[in-house]
């Protein structure tokens, strides 16, 4: 048994190497002062500083944070009602809907921007004026966002234990009362984990949003991807480097969030 420790931990670095090294080698040439190819000229942050002065970062970053909090804050409120509503009520179908309510999650990306980009063409020669952009990004994140949040937060409402409502509603507290002081504050470690995780997938997301984009909302992802067709240039690295940051800060949030929600349960 001992023997197989030193080969399952050389195995387990292995592994760490295979899915960090490329991220490390992008924060690493971030800092390079060399301008084109991949030779190590010296340690500069000239490229974090000249993004402040990059209009079109800039534009393409507030566009990003825009999509990923207004997109994440529908879904969480829709995805959470979705997850309370299967959680407890009973309705025809419903043990069907549940195992549907997983298929957006294992469809291909490229499918569901496809599948998008036809639905909206399909609203366009109905609604005049309706044009691709920040609307039909912010729409299609929304649809993108809305399983995870309802399976995170249902997920978190089966370890609730029904009878502390049904304890509130015998000392005399009505659905409201019940639902403010005993149901919502359990249910919330499940809805912060899973709206941090919608802003992650929003925040990191490409294929959907290049589908469902217009010519002025241009997001970090889209901009990195027609960027790197000129060349990879350590502006690129820095961008790349400063959304893996957001979206490690919240991994690691959604993951102190679960961690405390296992402790008090």
């Amino acid at each position: 048994m001992n023997r197989r420790l030193p080969l399952a931990g050389f195995a387990s670095v292995l592994v760490f190497l295979f899915l960090y090294a490329p991220l490390a080698v992008v924060i690493v040439y971030s800092f390079n002062a060399a301008r084109y190819g991949v030779e190590w000229r010296g340690f500069t942050v000239d490229w974090y500083v000249r993004l402040l002065d990059n209009q079109q970062a800039t534009a393409a970053a507030v566009n990003t944070l825009q999509l990923a909090c207004t997109s994440t804050f529908f879904a969480t409120l829709l995805g959470t009602a979705l997850a309370y509503g299967m959680s407890r009520y009973n309705f025809p179908g419903k043990a069907l809907f549940q195992h549907v309510l997983h298929v957006p999650v294992f469809i291909p990306d490229i499918v569901m921007a496809v599948a998008l980009l036809l639905f909206f063409a399909v609203v366009r020669k109905f609604l005049a004026g309706f044009e691709l952009g920040m609307t039909t990004m912010t729409l299609a994140h929304i649809t993108l966002q809305i399983p995870f949040i309802a399976i995170v937060v249902r997920a978190r409402m089966e370890d609730c234990d029904p009878q502390l409502e049904e304890a509130a509603a015998d000392l005399g507290a009505g659905p409201w009362l019940t639902f403010r002081h005993v149901t919502f504050p359990l249910m919330m470690p499940g809805i912060v984990a899973g709206g941090l995780l919608a802003f992650t997938l929003s925040l990191d997301d490409f294929v959907v949003s290049f589908f469902t984009s217009g010519p002025a909302s241009t997001t970090l992802p889209i901009l990195i991807f027609s960027s790197v067709k000129r060349g990879l240039t350590p502006d690129i690295h820095a961008l790349a480097s400063l959304i893996v940051l957001v979206s490690a800060l919240t991994v690691v949030t959604v993951a102190w969030l679960r961690g405390r929600t296992e402790v008090k349960t």
